[in-house]
């Protein structure tokens, strides 16, 4: 009895020196940002451009992106939405490629690549990195670079919103290319008021520098002997520019409590849908797609052999030739000058 007595003292004096290490550990974790300076335009390279999007509560937000002229006489648009941590030079195998079918923008969402960081002293009202502002910002680019329809081409997390941005803009949305979008993988969600906790803010500030590095790119090529030093400098170029860290971390603040719910209202999309997967895809397993374009109305889909999660990168020619074959079939949106 003197012994259960002992071990259940042991136990709690172990418990409170745990709970303790779990309210304080976190917050040894620097604050201050580990990049202080630093523009974006001045890190820019020569394709960079740049439109500043209204957004309610702030001065407005810097959008960075890159754009390819139609090179032929069809008038489709592309709009590209990349994934979570990548940018938009996640595209650049296939800028030209795609061009040649249609008008082709790639913009950095907040707060990659080259696009504005805000911090929660920078805006008034709603929190610019919530995913009904993301939404919103999909249709503020387009508003601003005169876009006044496209087909969006999301990658992973870019698939999401992707599917979210053709629910609010039915109008202006007339397809949707899908990359391994992130439908139907899980990732834990927690209370707002728990993810504001200063712990889990450092703990958010710890996670997002270390994503920034970035951890997920090799994993997301089947082969990572294809990465090129050049790719690997483009998808660190978020780090040359001024509290990135702080606004990656903003950013995983208010995802922690966002859930991933449009796999519920896949059968209201209405428009045509190619959707793409790699059958060596390791973060969005080929099955979860093959569900999505099993509940969305109008969808095709396409099986790359041999590539990963970015096929567009890894595999821009296989990529190019899926694209390229459903826009001549007869699944395909119309182009706009054929479109009553």
């Amino acid at each position: 009895m003197a012994m259960l007595k002992r071990l259940v003292q042991v136990f709690g004096v172990l418990l409170v020196l745990a709970i303790g290490a779990a309210a304080i550990v976190p917050l040894l974790i620097p604050a201050g940002t580990v990049q202080p300076t630093g523009s974006a335009r001045a890190a820019a390279t020569p394709d960079s451009r740049f439109l500043t999007i209204p957004f309610p509560g702030t001065a407005g937000l810097d959008i960075h992106y890159l754009e390819r002229p139609a090179a032929g006489p069809d008038a489709r648009a592309f709009l590209l939405l990349h994934g979570f941590t990548f940018n938009s030079f996640t595209w650049g195998a296939v800028l030209d490629p795609l061009a040649k079918l249609g008008r082709t923008v790639a913009y950095d969402q907040i707060p990659y690549g080259l696009s504005a960081k805000p911090l929660p002293s920078d805006w008034s009202g709603a929190n610019p990195y919530a995913k009904e502002s993301a939404i919103a910002q999909v249709g503020a680019v387009m508003q601003g670079l005169g876009l006044g329809h496209a087909i969006l081409v999301g990658n992973s997390s870019g698939g999401t919103l992707a599917l979210e941005a053709a629910l609010a803009y039915p109008e202006r949305v007339t397809g949707l290319i899908l990359v391994a979008p992130w439908v139907h993988a899980q990732r834990p969600t927690i209370p707002a008021a728990v993810a504001q906790l200063p712990q889990l803010q450092r703990l958010s500030l710890f996670i997002a520098r270390k994503l920034g590095n970035p951890t997920l790119l090799e994993y997301s090529y089947q082969d990572p002997s294809r990465l090129t030093a050049a790719r690997r400098a483009l998808a660190i170029i978020h780090t040359r520019v001024a509290n990135w860290d702080l606004g990656w971390a903003a950013l995983l603040d208010r995802s922690l409590s966002s859930s991933v719910d449009v796999s519920e209202r896949l059968s209201q999309v209405r428009v045509p849908v190619l959707l793409i997967t790699s059958d060596q895809d390791k973060l969005v397993k080929p099955d979860d797609t093959r569900r999505v374009a099993a509940a969305l109305p109008h969808a095709t889909l396409k099986v790359l052999p041999g590539c990963g999660h970015v096929p567009q990168e890894e595999c821009p020619q296989a990529f190019m030739a899926a694209v390229t074959d459903w826009l001549q079939s007869p699944a395909a949106p119309a182009a706009a000058s054929t479109r009553p």
